[in-house]
């Protein structure tokens, strides 16, 4: 909106607002500051509609744990979803700060679809007090035709066609496929999915999983930036991206809202953000890195994310194939996600959270490494 008033008041003060690193420094301002206002606003509200966590949590556990359940006891009685404030200031501050084109419009609309979808998961939960919510066939079919409905959408504009018919690998400067649709668009549906379910995955301790969403955040907005700057884009034979810098701006508000959520989230958490938010938010991560072509880079940006949709994976996995060949189940780790492997292993709810940044952050650093290692 901001981008439009000074299209029609062109004088010196409003010149500003043509520059993208000037509209995403705004963005994440905004997003920030709302944060902290709305914050315990919306904390209190939720609190009053006993939106709260009084049921056990799913997790694939030993349910006879005394660490975990004492860890899930402590929990007990706070409000969730907040999510709903993540996506408010976001959607305030991306109307304010960024200029509407097909990639931010495509962004925002998935974010919506995908904040309702969770936010109908922990309706349930919250109105029947268990962590069962919506059935995960109904989840994964909201998902897939969403990501497909994208995948096939990029596909048919000639603008962005090459988004989803050439694939790129990180360290590779030319994509090592060309007009392969029919890899391209499953590609897509898959980072979508996959980054969608494992940020939820891992969202599981104060801070967590907010914090880990901040950092590929940071990653995906230098990215954005770059993409769209012709001679940067060239220079580091990364494919350029008409618009793409509108993302940037996506990216600093999801930045200064992550940072206003984790403001009240942090341990001890005021507040769980909630299936409304992390399926949103990876959701989100997921389609913007397709919208640059570099689907394959945020799988090395969420290494977290990746470690913990994997533990989840090999666990169910090898308990289903010990339990058929050997009658019992058996288990890879203590517990999964990952972090409540480390948690019944004693470490503290803080330190597995303070070591997992220090992981996400240097699976940041190898993931802009990718830039120059071409």
């Amino acid at each position: 909106m901001l981008y439009k008033l000074s299209e029609l008041f062109p004088v010196v003060p409003w010149t500003v607002f043509k520059y993208v690193t000037f509209r995403s420094a705004g963005a994440a301002i905004t997003a920030l500051l709302l944060s902290w206002l709305l914050g315990p606003r919306v904390i209190e509200g939720l609190r009053n509609l006993k939106f709260r966590q009084d049921y056990q949590p799913k997790d694939v556990r030993n349910p006879s744990d005394a660490t975990a359940a004492a860890a899930d006891l402590a929990k007990r009685g706070t409000p969730t979803m907040g999510g709903v404030l993540i996506l408010l200031v976001l959607d305030i501050s991306v109307f304010l700060w960024a200029r509407p084109n097909t990639l931010v419009l495509l962004t925002m609309l998935s974010l919506m679809v995908l904040a309702f979808l969770g936010f109908y998961d922990d309706w349930l939960k919250v109105s029947k007090q268990n962590a069962a919510g919506a059935r995960s066939r109904v989840k994964w079919v909201v998902q897939l035709v969403l990501a497909l409905l994208v995948g096939v959408y990029l596909w048919q504009l000639p603008s962005t066609r090459t988004l989803v018919a050439d694939i790129q690998i990180p360290f590779f400067k030319d994509p090592i496929l060309r007009s392969v649709p029919w890899i391209g668009i499953p590609l897509v549906a898959l980072t979508i999915i996959g980054s969608s379910n494992a940020v939820n995955l891992t969202d599981g301790m104060d801070g967590l999983a907010i914090g880990c969403t901040l950092i590929v955040a940071i990653v995906m907005l230098i990215l954005t930036y770059l993409s769209d700057n012709v001679k940067l884009a060239t220079y580091l034979q990364i494919p350029h991206v008409r618009g793409a810098s509108e993302l940037t701006v996506v990216c600093a508000a999801f930045i200064g809202a992550s940072l206003g959520f984790l403001w009240f989230n942090c341990h001890p958490a005021e507040v769980f953000m909630g299936d409304t938010g992390s399926l949103a938010l990876g959701g989100a991560l997921g389609i913007m890195a397709v919208l640059i072509h570099q689907p394959l880079v945020l799988l090395i940006a969420g290494g977290v994310f990746v470690a913990e949709a994997a533990s989840v994976m090999l666990q169910v996995g090898w308990f289903k194939y010990t339990r058929h060949k050997y009658g019992e189940g058996r288990r890879i780790f203590r517990m999964a996600p990952l972090h409540h492997h480390f948690q019944k292993q004693g470490w503290k709810e803080s330190k597995i959270v303070t070591r997992f940044y220090i992981a996400g952050i240097l699976c940041a650093v190898l993931a802009l490494s990718t830039l120059k290692i071409r």
